[in-house]
């Protein structure tokens, strides 16, 4: 009976060790600003994301600054500032900025119900090249204006199904990894040979990390499926990969700490019977 109850508890600790992590991810990682942010900011820098930018920030911008004979000049213009503005600190900064407060858009989107997609607004984008533009003397770059244009970097038709489990999820962040770990060391503690107990349930640690993979990758490759055909789907996979990059540090780390402690107890055992 204490190897059977032994046995349930290991597969429990492979199955939550996944949920534990999908858990502590949306707590602490998506329902926290600064870390959104922080996991967003290396995005500034991907070829895809800034072309989705420049061209949504052009876009709006084009035919909006009524320069007569001169239009398709000044849109021209706009578009090499744009592109040009991309690759320096101020991109960055006003990136974060943007980036910051689609958060908060995120977040209304999981909790309230509102919206089905994850859109960043480009105006601090916008403000900071037409600030730019007048200070090098640029004709006619006082006549931009600063308008909010909500660039949708990723839409999901179920997002219904998401808010539903976000709160649970957010509730459970503290308390599920916690109880993870119980239910390790209670598998231990009841086994009859809690050397082997050791290894099995590192190895069930290890084997609930590769579940954890493999649904970070099913959930990407359902997720740029279901993208309609006016999104970029590069972008998209580099703002999906950007907010699991949590999820896929962790699921190694915790292979890495079943493996070894699996390992360990293998070690140990052979060691003993060596005389």
């Amino acid at each position: 009976m204490r190897t059977f109850l032994s046995a349930v508890l290991i597969v429990l600790v492979a199955v939550l060790v996944p949920a534990s992590a999908v858990a502590y991810w949306t707590d602490h990682e998506l329902g926290n600003a600064d870390r959104y942010t922080a996991a967003m900011s290396p995005l500034a820098e991907d070829p895809a994301v800034q072309g989705v930018v420049v061209s949504q920030a052009g876009r709006a911008l084009a035919g909006q600054i009524d320069a007569g004979p001169f239009q398709s000049g000044v849109d021209s213009l706009l578009g090499e500032a744009l592109r040009s503005f991309a690759g320096t600190p101020a991109y960055r900064t006003a990136w974060d900025a943007a980036n910051r407060a689609a958060h908060a858009a995120f977040l209304k989107a999981l909790t309230t119900g509102d919206g089905d997609a994850v859109t960043i607004d480009l105006a601090p984008v916008i403000e900071r090249v037409k600030g730019e533009l007048v200070a090098d003397g640029v004709p006619f770059a006082d006549r931009i204006p600063v308008t909010h244009v909500s660039v949708k970097v990723m839409e999901y038709d179920g997002l219904g199904a998401l808010r539903k489990g976000f709160r649970m999820l957010q509730i459970a962040g503290v308390w599920l990894p916690v109880l993870t770990v119980v239910l390790a060391a209670a598998a231990i503690a009841v086994a009859v040979h809690r050397r082997r107990a050791v290894i099995a349930t590192g190895l069930g640690v290890a084997v609930g990390a590769v579940l954890l993979w493999i649904a970070v990758a099913v959930c990407r490759r359902l997720t740029l499926d279901d993208l309609p055909a006016d999104i970029d789907r590069a972008a998209a996979a580099a703002v999906y990969d950007a907010l699991t990059a949590f999820l896929r540090t962790t699921a190694w780390v915790v292979l890495a700490i079943g493996l070894a402690a699996a390992l360990a107890a293998w070690l140990t055992g052979r060691l003993r019977r060596t005389p």
